[in-house]
């Protein structure tokens, strides 16, 4: 016995050893990664000071790198998701939460949706006034209800009842956002008076007030990825309109036998085209990347009819594409193979 204890110790050790250098690697080959978007359109670097650019860089790479170490800490991709785009909501910078647009009625109305990837469960909410974070409510209706979507005040008696608290509408209060309501509206009574229709008159508003959403797509350790995607909606809306944002397959898509999509853009034609679904379907029955099969909606049947805007993707292997048709999209990612990456223009 003496003789072979250190032979039983060592072929242990040597199976320990052989154990941890597996789980090591195996760790190393797992891919994790998260993507974000802070909305595309018109936006143009001569409008940015140096300091205003910073400014939206850092919250950019704060958003995505705070999704990321959830994702690094095993967290799951929904987790890491709605960590990102919270971030995003309580800043004043892009259209969601915090920065969210202007309605007619000089009020504030989101909407936000999120989709599991691993059982395509999915929960939105549309036109609510009272939240300050749509997506957890969005989250909140997956998880805790048995429908998909709510909306307005019934949404917001739903997240009383799961204990969430309500807001002031005017906590979403902005100078920048009610400049742009004025300009806006400046903008549709001159067309009114010539065209004397309030619907032409919409028509005459630029892609600026069009568009603006937050989203993210996350893949976890597990393999697992999912989607989502919350928003202020257009500048200047009126009679309760609602954009993809909220949209299961419009705005936000996720599933493992594909891909997840958050979309932002000018959400009638991501409702039309049925964007976010349209491009997963494309990589899950024709074979095509990510890459090309975002390429292929964003610019060959978007761009063409008028549909701007752009989309973040991710896949089950870690792929990313971040494909837009606008001339900037806010918009960052990181994975475990990637560095930190964020972007505002074109050229970036």
């Amino acid at each position: 016995m003496k003789k072979t204890r250190p032979i039983l110790t060592c072929l242990f050790l040597s199976a320990f050893a052989n154990t941890v250098f597996s789980n090591t690697v195996l760790a190393k080959d797992v891919p994790f990664a998260i993507a974000i978007h802070g909305g595309a359109g018109t936006i143009q670097k001569e409008r940015f000071t140096p300091e205003k650019e910073a400014a939206y860089r850092a919250k950019l790479k704060e958003s995505v790198e705070a999704g990321y170490v959830i994702l690094e800490k095993g967290g799951t991709s929904l987790d890491a998701l709605s960590t990102a785009i919270n971030i995003l909501e309580n800043s004043p910078f892009f259209n969601a939460g915090k920065g969210a647009v202007y309605t007619h009625d000089e009020t504030h109305e989101m909407d936000a949706s999120i989709m599991d990837g691993k059982n395509r469960q999915a929960g939105a909410v549309a036109g609510v006034k009272h939240i300050e974070n749509p997506i957890n409510l969005a989250r909140l209706v997956m998880d805790k209800s048995v429908h998909v979507m709510l909306s307005g005040a019934g949404a917001e008696t739903f997240a009383q009842s799961q204990g969430m608290a309500l807001v002031d509408n005017h906590v979403f209060d902005t100078d920048d956002r009610y400049k742009s309501l004025l300009r806006a509206k400046a903008k549709m009574e001159k067309a009114k008076q010539e065209d004397k229709d309030y619907q032409a008159a919409h028509f005459a508003l630029e892609t600026e007030y069009k568009v603006g959403t937050v989203g993210a797509v996350a893949l976890d350790k597990f393999g697992n990825i999912a989607a989502g995607t919350s928003t202020g909606g257009m500048t200047n809306k009126r009679y309760g309109r609602i954009g993809d944002a909220p949209v299961i397959g419009a705005g936000t898509f996720a599933d493992n036998a594909s891909c997840a999509v958050s979309a932002t853009g000018h959400g009638e034609y991501f409702i039309r085209y049925n964007v976010a679904a349209d491009i997963c379907a494309r990589v899950q029955y024709q074979g095509k990347s990510i890459e090309q099969a975002g390429k292929e909606v964003i610019h060959d049947v978007l761009m063409p009819i008028g549909g701007t805007g752009g989309v973040i993707i991710i896949d089950t292997q870690g792929n990313i594409s971040l494909p837009f048709n606008t001339k900037g999209m806010y918009r960052a990612s990181k994975s475990n193979s990637q560095a930190t990456y964020v972007g505002i223009f074109k050229d970036d």
